[in-house]
């Protein structure tokens, strides 16, 4: 399938957004709570995804949570501990961008947590997935899928391009070497923890922008019938001229001359 073109991506991301604001106003109208898991290789394109979803919605409703490593009270916490201030309240968004599902990839892979931390893990996820869905979130897990090739290339973008080289860490360069253990670290994680009721989607982003527009699409479609009217809001005339700023205690900054 070719790469989609910028236009095509945008003419057809366009109507989504719309959608998701009439999501994020369902959202308040009922009290109902939002909670997207994104997961995936290195470079495989959750930033961008969470950015296509939240780009038009207000952040005070919709939260991004990406949380830096465990401090070191944190790691001697039950280990969703850290996680649940950030799950959503009534009427909120809240997109992971990478989750407790850490202890299952990365912690497994790069030896940050023992075989006997990560078999708890795969134990305790489903209940804790369950009492949240439970509760009433509407929970859903993603994972985007890239092959090895298209990482590669990725990986010399942010290495080349001094505006993504801060997304290149020394974990990420050791990832280069270990495609296939995240590969069978994945299917572990799979395999314990796709449930019915939170079940996984794994969705190919080897073409970003197409990744994007399907894993929308997906959650939309999941999502219960979400169309609420907009309030009713009417702007009438002005009484006068529009008016001029006016200064006094201080003056703007002169525009910028390229």
């Amino acid at each position: 399938m070719t790469p989609l073109k910028r236009k095509e991506y945008e003419a057809a991301l366009e109507p989504m957004q719309v959608e998701l604001v009439a999501l994020s106003r369902w959202l308040q109208h009922t009290g109902h709570r939002l909670l997207v898991v994104f997961e995936g290789r290195d470079t495989a394109g959750k930033g961008g995804a969470i950015g296509a979803i939240s780009d038009q919605l207000n952040p005070r409703q919709c939260h991004t949570v990406a949380l830096p490593k465990p401090t070191e009270r944190e790691s001697t916490q039950w280990y969703f501990q850290r996680y649940v201030p950030h799950l959503p309240a009534a009427g909120e968004i809240a997109l992971f961008d990478r989750s407790w599902y850490n202890r299952a990839g990365v912690e497994k892979v790069m030896g940050f947590a023992t075989d006997a931390q990560v078999k708890a893990f795969l134990r305790q996820a489903p209940v804790f997935e369950r009492q949240l869905v439970e509760d009433g979130i509407l929970l859903f897990k993603y994972w985007l899928c890239c092959d090895q090739a298209q990482q590669e290339e990725r990986f010399f973008e942010r290495l080349n391009d001094p505006l993504k080289r801060w997304k290149l860490s020394p974990v990420d360069v050791e990832a280069r070497r270990r495609y296939d253990d995240y590969t069978r670290a994945r299917e572990a994680m799979l395999k314990a923890t796709h449930t019915r009721y939170a079940p996984w989607t794994l969705v190919d982003f080897n073409d970003q922008k197409r990744g994007r527009l399907t894993l929308i699409r997906d959650l939309l479609d999941r999502l219960p019938d979400t169309r609420i009217p907009p309030p009713d809001i009417h702007l009438s005339p002005l009484e006068g001229k529009p008016l001029r700023e006016r200064y006094g205690v201080l003056r703007p900054l002169k525009p910028f001359r390229a």
